[in-house]
C-alpha cells in the first residue's frame, strides 16, 4: 500500500460516523508508521562486529549482527532494530579453513522486534586469524522492487599469550566470493593502532571495482554532507584505498554499488558491503 492508497483508504472511512474518528485516525497513524518502518529497514546496511580484537587461545568471542547506517546517505553509524535472518547467512572462518555456522547460535538482546541486535558466542579455540562473514539477500521495496545483497565482514586473532601476540597472522586478504566484498590488503588487527593505514581494496563479482566511494567511519562521528575527504577515499583503477585512522574505537567502512540488474521479481539490484576494523590506540602486539 502506497501513500496514494493510505490516503484513499482513509478518506472512505472518513465516510463513516463521527464516533469513529478516533479508530480512523488511529489506522492511518499505524498504517503509515509501518511503511515508514518498512522502507526503513530494508534500506539499512547490516554489519558484523566482536567485542574484542585480540583474544586468548581457547577463549570466547561475541559476535554482533548489526543494523542501521541509513542516514546521512549511509554514512552513519547508528542502530535502527534487527534485521531479518530470513536470507542471511552468519559465519566464523577458522584459521584452518574451517566454517563455523553461527545463524543457529544467535540470540536477541533486544526488548522488542525493533530494538537491539543479534549476537552469538564463538570459543576460538585454535591460535590465528578469525573472519567473521555475514551475507542477506532479499527483495525489497525502495519506490519499486529491488534486490538487496549485502555484506560484512571483521576480523580477531586468537593468541596462546596476550602478553606475546605474533603479528604473523595470514588469512585477512582471504577472498569469500560475496558479491561486493572488501578485502584488506593488510592486517586489519596485527599490528592494528592509530596512525597505522587501512589499506582495502573493493571486488564486484571478483573484479576491482573502480571510482567507487568508500567510507571509513569512526563510531560517533558525523561525516559531512555529499563527499567527507576527512573520512572518505575513491577506488583507484586497481580498486585500491587507504585511510589513517586517528581514533582508537570502531571504524566502519563501507562501499555501496547500485546496478540496472533485473530479474522476474525486481527491477533492480543493490550491493552493499561493510568490513569492521577495531582500532586500539596501541597495539598490544609483539612479534615472537
Amino acid at each position: 500500500m502506497n501513500r496514494i492508497d493510505v490516503v484513499t483508504r482513509v478518506r472512505e472511512l472518513s465516510a463513516g460516523s463521527r464516533g469513529t474518528c478516533f479508530m480512523r485516525r488511529l489506522l492511518f497513524i499505524a498504517i503509515l508508521f509501518a511503511q515508514e518502518m518498512s522502507r526503513g529497514v530494508s534500506a539499512h546496511d547490516t554489519w558484523v562486529q566482536t567485542n574484542t580484537n585480540i583474544v586468548r587461545s581457547g577463549d570466547v568471542v561475541h559476535v554482533d549482527l548489526m543494523l542501521g547506517n541509513h542516514g546521512n546517505d549511509h554514512r552513519e553509524f547508528k542502530l535502527a532494530g534487527k534485521t531479518s535472518l530470513a536470507g542471511t547467512t552468519l559465519n566464523v572462518v577458522a584459521p584452518d579453513g574451517k566454517v563455523h555456522d553461527l545463524k543457529e547460535r544467535l540470540v536477541d538482546v533486544g526488548s522488542s522486534a525493533n530494538e537491539g541486535f543479534w549476537s552469538a558466542r564463538h570459543v576460538a579455540r585454535d591460535p590465528g586469524l578469525y573472519v567473521v562473514a555475514h551475507q542477506r539477500d532479499a527483495i525489497v521495496n525502495h519506490g519499486g522492487k529491488v534486490r538487496s545483497i549485502k555484506s560484512g565482514k571483521a576480523f580477531f586473532v586468537a593468541s596462546k599469550s596476550l602478553d606475546t601476540v605474533s603479528t604473523d597472522n595470514p588469512g585477512f586478504d582471504r577472498e569469500l566470493g560475496h558479491p561486493l566484498e572488501i578485502i584488506p590488503d593488510g592486517n586489519p588487527v596485527t599490528p592494528m593502532e592509530i596512525d597505522v593505514p587501512i589499506l582495502i581494496k573493493v571486488l564486484f563479482k571478483g573484479q576491482p571495482l573502480k571510482n567507487a566511494r568508500v567510507s571509513f567511519i569512526p563510531r560517533g562521528q558525523t561525516l559531512a554532507e555529499k563527499f567527507d575527504a576527512d573520512y572518505e577515499r575513491t577506488t583507484n583503477s586497481n580498486g585500491r584505498c587507504s585511510y589513517v585512522p586517528k581514533l582508537g574505537t570502531y571504524h566502519l567502512i563501507v562501499v555501496r554499488h547500485t546496478t540496472e540488474e533485473k530479474g522476474t521479481d525486481y527491477d533492480s539490484t543493490s550491493y552493499s558491503a561493510t568490513l569492521t576494523v577495531l582500532v586500539p590506540e596501541i597495539c598490544s602486539c609483539n612479534s615472537e
